[in-house]
């Protein structure tokens, strides 16, 4: 789709957005057409249309054999709008643009935005691409598809460096955040281990990041047998994925490593999952997809930080050879752990991965991205990642990150009490504490082997994948993270 600036408006407009503020005059909107703006005048008067927050209404000028859609946004106050408020305002209109079958779109603002240039081209084209998103591979007929070609942004002004800033950084956000939703959309019949790797490889090539991969053979020579017992029971062979963005190679002391979740598909092993449990849980390598699309956003932008991206991925299925309840396994790092729960499995694999981050590619900052635990949806919901960490101020940063970005996200109290509840009588851990406090002995799990390295633990098993539409999201997959994730990087560059 193409995202624009002009500053002429054509005669033969197809679908024209009106963006207002409550009580805001129509015939002072920049570059609308006058017919238009007295046509609006007119239907805004004959409903009581008042550009309330979150109004939205269309309707359609219609002259001979041509038609104009115009749609008619409420900003409400504008001095109360944020990044997220403007995002899922336009995510609606953009949205209702699609089903009514638009192929040109243009926006007309009537107010000034409290908002900043960067920031509102930015919201501009990653929303236009991430509501216009489809998974339609499958469908015989491309259902709902969206006929959108083109958004056009009406503008006066001849400075628009900044919003054409913003535009692009939006774009290359949005087609990261597309490319994991991807991958997490695709069925796990064809995205397993050897496909993810091979997914990785093409990304590395396309957006300019090195990436090596180890398979079972190697992974078995560097001991990561946590990770290794929770594939024993699959017929594809594990991987280990190392993405590397090297923007500052003189600084290897700021190393940071991405750990994504990157089970492919998760039966639940001998503790198996209901029916309904396991249907979806192709999105259990949802962390995985984070980090790769994480990897491609700042290699695309060229930030100057040094990041690892790396994914143990495998799959936890049910064989004669898979891992068994009461077994006790050695990770990587030495450390014994009692399995209580074979459908505790992102831990086993993610503890060998931050591991692996620490001793063999000397990162100095550890953020692990999963969806962990049923327990976060319980608390949380799906609109709330959890979040765990041993460093407040890096927190502070992902919290402002959130607030740009609009995935929410909450912390859960690492307390060193609920340490207890992962001990175990035969080996130094359990990989599970039981039904309590499910979401917090997950991280304090992972906890274990990050050495004391300023930690993120953030668990998207709620907000990974939707039942429905909502705000700049359709059916499926969410790429919870990519945009998140290059945020924070962005920040601390």
């Amino acid at each position: 789709m193409k995202i624009d600036i002009i500053r002429k408006a054509p005669v033969d407009m197809d679908c024209s957005i009106i963006f207002q503020e409550e009580n805001g005059a129509l015939d002072k909107v920049e570059l609308l057409p006058q017919n238009i703006a007295q046509a609006a005048q007119v239907y805004c008067k004959s409903e009581d249309f008042k550009f309330a927050y979150g109004d939205i209404k269309n309707f359609a000028l219609v002259n001979g054999t041509q038609r104009q859609n115009i749609i008619l946004l409420g900003a409400g106050n504008k001095n109360e709008l944020n990044n997220n408020k403007v995002r899922n305002l336009l995510a609606s209109a953009i949205r209702l643009a699609g089903k009514l079958k638009a192929k040109q779109i243009y926006l007309f603002q009537g107010f000034d935005c409290p908002i900043n240039d960067v920031a509102f081209g930015h919201l501009l084209s990653e929303t236009a691409l991430l509501v216009t998103y489809q998974f339609n591979k499958y469908l015989s007929s491309a259902k709902n598809a969206s006929e959108i070609e083109a958004l056009h942004y009406m503008l006066l002004s001849k400075n628009t460096r900044h919003l054409n800033r913003g535009i692009v950084e939006g774009r290359i956000y949005a087609e990261t955040t597309n490319f994991a939703r991807n991958l997490v959309n695709e069925p796990a019949n064809v995205i397993n281990p050897e496909n993810l790797a091979e997914t990785a490889k093409q990304a590395a090539l396309q957006y300019g990041f090195s990436i090596d991969v180890h398979s079972l053979d190697k992974l078995k020579r560097i001991k990561m047998d946590a990770f290794l017992a929770v594939g024993r029971g699959s017929t594809h062979e594990p991987k280990l994925i190392i993405m590397r963005h090297l923007g500052n190679p003189e600084h290897h002391q700021e190393t940071i490593a991405l750990v994504g979740k990157g089970i492919t598909f998760d039966s639940g092993g001998y503790c198996i999952k209901s029916a309904q449990g396991m249907l979806n849980m192709k999105d259990d390598m949802g962390g995985a997809a984070a980090v790769i699309g994480t990897m491609c956003a700042i290699a695309s932008l060229k930030l100057k930080l040094n990041v690892i991206g790396i994914i143990a991925a495998c799959e936890n299925m049910i064989s004669g050879d898979a891992f068994h309840t009461g077994d006790i396994i050695t990770s990587m790092s030495g450390k014994t752990i009692e399995v209580v729960n074979t459908d505790a499995e992102g831990r086993l694999t993610l503890c060998d991965a931050i591991n692996y981050a620490i001793e063999k590619e000397h990162c100095e900052r550890i953020i692990d991205i999963a969806t962990l635990t049923g327990a976060a949806v319980t608390a949380l919901g799906t609109q709330i990642a959890a979040v765990l960490t041993n460093n407040e101020s890096w927190l502070e940063q992902l919290k402002n990150a959130a607030a740009f970005t609009g995935e929410n996200i909450w912390q859960l109290p690492a307390f060193e009490e609920y340490k207890e509840l992962i001990k175990s009588e035969i080996a130094d851990l359990k990989n599970s504490g039981g039904p309590s406090a499910g979401t917090i002995t997950a991280g304090l799990f992972l906890q274990e082997f990050v050495q004391n390295k300023p930690w993120l633990h953030i668990d998207i098993a709620g907000t990974a994948f939707k039942d429905k539409e909502s705000g700049i999201y359709n059916y499926g997959a969410t790429g919870a993270g990519v945009r998140l994730l290059t945020t924070l990087l962005k920040y601390m560059e």
